[in-house]
């Protein structure tokens, strides 16, 4: 997507009664997009499409970020369920008044707060009732010369300029994804509420009339969880610019449920708790860009010296791990020459490293991964993953586009994003008991 990042889904519930005084904190159920728990569940997808669509969700995404453009006042603690998907999340939350429930994705690699709105003369399929601002006695639009509108990416499409003016001076939008995916819709605000607990009025949100979405068909639309003005995060006022997640081991997201919190109930903590400063990027202002270090496996590290200051970004919208092809070829060799056994050549699979088995992986090295001012051991289950029920490969992959710091590599981490900080934070925990 723009980015699809941890692409979260996030289940819009629409519920009339929030209390915006309520609680300082609440939480939503995440659930992953291919569980039974889901109502995107497929039955007839195999195990191995699901893998072979998240692998090439990663490869677009790295190879398509950045080239289209990056596109409160309630409670001080906001916590909302969140469903994973492998690269994609779903998670609750409410819109319009009356409120409307919808499944969405939530993506911390984007900004826009949008839904399928009606009418809509070009929409992929989705489940549910398309949203109607008309049917809301809070949806209002902005106007295109607000300063809202003017925070939107401009780019030129088919020859028209983005964003625009409509026939009623109406802000009209466009904005993709790192995937190929986009809407072009309407800009206005929207109450967002979540649960019992928070309610967040006149918030930015896009009326989409026009969308196409190459992976997340079904869902109601994105809400973005980036660091522009316009997303979820920056729009929470007092509750604060702070979010983090934990996410289960891929065996147990079938059946296991996580949190995504928001304000001080976000505040990881503990003696295993590192930090690595975001570091600003002018050219890419949506993404969570860090500084990779250099990787080390067993005993020998492989420094990245030649791809400057925030080379790599963190999102839990993409699945794999990429990393630029040279330093990726030396990696994969030492994890190769470590573990000694006899390499499995996948036919018709993105994989590069993989093995027959769990068992025939003893030697699993050491692999630590080195940001600035945070060095994070990770395991196996963060190393490699299950293709098919025999078959595991290294959840990694080279690329010559952006550098991506993917969701298997966060799990069993607590994951910490503060933007008034400017730092993210990652603490190992067993993220099935938080």
């Amino acid at each position: 997507m723009h980015a699809h990042s941890l692409a979260l889904i996030i289940l819009l519930l629409s519920t009339f009664s929030v209390n915006s005084n309520a609680t300082k904190g609440f939480s939503i159920d995440l659930v992953h997009r291919d569980s039974p728990l889901s109502p995107f569940y497929n039955s007839s997808m195999t195990h191995s499409e699901r893998v072979q669509n998240a692998a090439l969700r990663s490869i677009s995404r790295a190879n398509r970020f950045g080239q289209s453009s990056s596109m409160a006042d309630s409670s001080e603690l906001v916590e909302t369920d969140i469903i994973p998907n492998d690269a994609n999340y779903l998670m609750k939350i409410s819109v319009g008044t009356p409120p409307v429930e919808r499944w969405a994705v939530a993506d911390t690699g984007s900004d826009l707060i949008w839904f399928q709105c009606s009418p809509c003369p070009q929409c992929y399929p989705q489940n549910e009732q398309l949203f109607d601002p008309k049917s809301s006695s809070t949806y209002a639009s902005l106007s295109c010369g607000s300063e809202q509108c003017k925070s939107l990416p401009q780019v030129t499409v088919q020859g028209q300029s983005y964003p625009n003016c409509g026939t009623s001076n109406e802000c009209m939008y466009f904005y993709s994804y790192g995937d190929g995916s986009y809407t072009i819709g309407e800009l206005g605000t929207e109450s967002l509420s979540f649960g019992q607990a928070a309610l967040f009025p006149k918030r930015v949100f896009g009326c989409g009339h026009n969308n196409n979405l190459a992976f997340y068909q079904n869902t109601a639309g994105f809400v973005g969880l980036g660091q522009g003005p316009l997303s979820l995060v920056s729009q929470m006022g007092n509750v604060g610019r702070k979010f983090s997640y934990c996410l289960p081991p891929i065996s147990q997201q079938q059946t296991t449920s996580t949190k995504l919190r928001f304000g001080e109930e976000a505040t990881i903590s503990g003696n295993e708790v590192v930090s690595t400063p975001l570091i600003p990027r002018p050219d890419s202002p949506t993404y969570y860009y860090l500084n990779l270090e250099g990787i080390t496996v067993g005993q020998q590290t492989v420094p990245l010296t030649s791809q400057g200051n925030g080379n790599i970004f963190i999102d839990s919208g993409t699945t794999l791990t990429m990393l630029p092809t040279s330093f990726y070829d030396q990696v994969e060799a030492l994890v190769r020459q470590a573990i000694g056994a006899d390499q499995l050549i996948v036919q018709k699979s993105y994989s590069k490293l993989c093995y027959t088995n769990a068992k025939s992986i003893q030697n699993v090295p050491a692999f630590v991964v080195h940001f600035t001012g945070a060095n994070l051991s990770l395991n196996l289950q963060n190393i490699f993953r299950f293709i098919s029920d025999d078959v595991m490969c290294l959840a990694m992959l080279p690329t010559d586009g952006k550098f991506i710091y993917g969701n298997v590599a966060h799990i069993d981490f607590e994951v910490e994003y503060d933007l008034d900080q400017k730092k993210v934070s990652f603490s190992p925990v067993d993220c099935t008991k938080q």
